[in-house]
């Protein structure tokens, strides 16, 4: 591990770690390999990204247990399973800045160099819990669309969204629209 992990960084917010949490669950949730991963990190911003297989292995287990929170029915239960990974996950929060030029952060993984795992549910329940607070509602879902369920995060206001994207809800509608 020799990558600097980052949650909330000057100028991100919990939206952009929350979405970088389903990015990483759509890749994790499948066959992950460890390139797979490591582009979807870089893409979110973590620099100098060297991953095992074991690592893989642990981001994986985390984002099954992150899954919870999006399989969550209401906003209720969302906050129950979120209150249980910050329990069992998180640390008291600290401020870092990695000595890497990242600037000063929070973080509530053990820490700096812990495992990727821990790194990925602590960070992606503390975003989360930020949405969840600042909406008042569940921070995402997984797409009602069949044969689809990824996760997706709450990101704007409006309508709660069924959806994992434009695409699975255009196909739902179409084919709603052709049973009637």
């Amino acid at each position: 591990m020799t990558s600097a992990k980052r949650d909330f960084l000057p100028g991100r917010s919990a939206r952009a770690a929350a979405q970088r949490a389903v990015d990483l669950l759509e890749v994790l949730l499948g066959e992950p390999s460890v390139p797979d991963v490591q582009i979807v990190l870089e893409a979110h911003g973590e620099t100098d990204v060297r991953l095992t297989s074991s690592d893989v292995a642990s981001l994986r287990e985390a984002a099954l247990e992150l899954r919870e929170v999006f399989a969550a029915r209401d906003t209720a239960e969302a906050a129950e399973v979120l209150n249980r990974l910050l329990a069992r996950y998180a640390h008291p929060p600290r401020l870092t800045d990695h000595d890497a030029g990242f600037g000063w952060h929070l973080h509530v993984d053990a820490d700096d160099d812990g495992p990727w795992g821990a790194w990925l549910v602590t960070s992606s329940a503390l975003a989360l819990a930020v949405l969840l607070a600042d909406r008042q509602a569940a921070p995402g879902g997984l797409c009602a669309a069949s044969g689809c369920g990824k996760p997706f995060a709450h990101l704007g206001g409006g309508s709660p969204r069924r959806y994992c994207s434009t695409r699975c809800a255009t196909r739902e509608r179409v084919a709603a629209h052709r049973r009637k």
